[in-house]
């Protein structure tokens, strides 16, 4: 235990290959056809367990998966998906789905699965129990979020501050922008076992949530299918634009 801050000691980072991490980036694709090969089930636990590894605002983890594996469910989400290709060959269909409503308890939880050999930092029960409680919600019909809205923009005047999320709108956004990152882990972790991915924004989302018995609140930011790439799985050339005109150095 460190005498000063009160942590346990953190474990010593492991040697990094930059090369091996570069030749998963560079090779994963949006791959649109795939072979009937079944993704190991350890191998599809391992992915998704490095999914919820993700970086997330104030690790409330405002994510869920459904895995849809069984062929009949399968054949119906791909329908829902329009009949693509990269969703009628996979294997593996999973139903990425941002929550925005879900931070109430899983503060909570942020509380509770405080690891048991570490002492808890009054900062951090104060952040779950009081301030995340003010920050996330947006009160009856919104008007929480109008208040702290308007009081960020009088408070603003004078020094930096927190600005939103503010309706329950933001907070859509606020949940989303966490399970993409999720999203990207999991489209990595597949690669780099040797799998395949395409994450598809095309679908019937009102398909989508009745065929799976998604909660009221939860919105789906992607369908991704996965599997072993086929030999015509990839259709073109990978190619971006010229980082000029993407990247500002200040």
């Amino acid at each position: 235990m460190n005498a000063k801050s009160g942590h346990l000691p953190l474990p010593a980072l492991p040697e990094i290959d930059v090369e091996e991490f570069r030749k998963v980036v560079r090779s994963r694709r949006s791959v649109r056809r795939f072979t009937d090969e079944p993704i190991p089930d350890a191998v599809l636990a391992d992915c998704l367990e490095l999914a919820t590894l993700a970086p997330n605002s104030s690790n409330l983890q405002p994510w869920e998966f459904y895995v849809v594996r069984t062929p009949e469910l399968r054949a119906r989400l791909a329908e829902a998906c329009l009949g693509q290709n990269a969703a009628t060959t996979a294997p593996v269909l999973i139903a990425i789905v941002a929550r925005p409503d879900t931070w109430r308890k899983h503060a909570r939880l942020a509380l509770e699965d405080w690891p048991k050999d570490e002492k808890l930092p009054s900062i951090v029960e104060k952040y779950y129990k009081k301030i995340a409680p003010i920050h996330y919600n947006q009160g009856p019909c919104g008007l929480l979020g109008v208040a702290k809205k308007t009081a960020g923009l009088a408070l603003g005047l004078a020094r930096p501050v927190p600005r939103g999320p503010y309706s329950v709108n933001e907070m859509k956004v606020w949940a989303t922008k966490s399970t993409a990152l999720a999203a990207e882990n999991l489209i990595l972790a597949l690669r780099a076992h040797g799998f395949d991915s395409c994450p598809m924004e095309g679908f019937d989302e009102c398909r989508v949530r009745r065929l799976l018995k998604l909660p009221r609140k939860g919105l789906v930011t992607m369908v991704l299918a996965a599997g072993r790439r086929a030999e015509n799985g990839v259709y073109n050339r990978q190619y971006r634009f010229d980082r000029k005109n993407l990247i500002r150095y200040l």
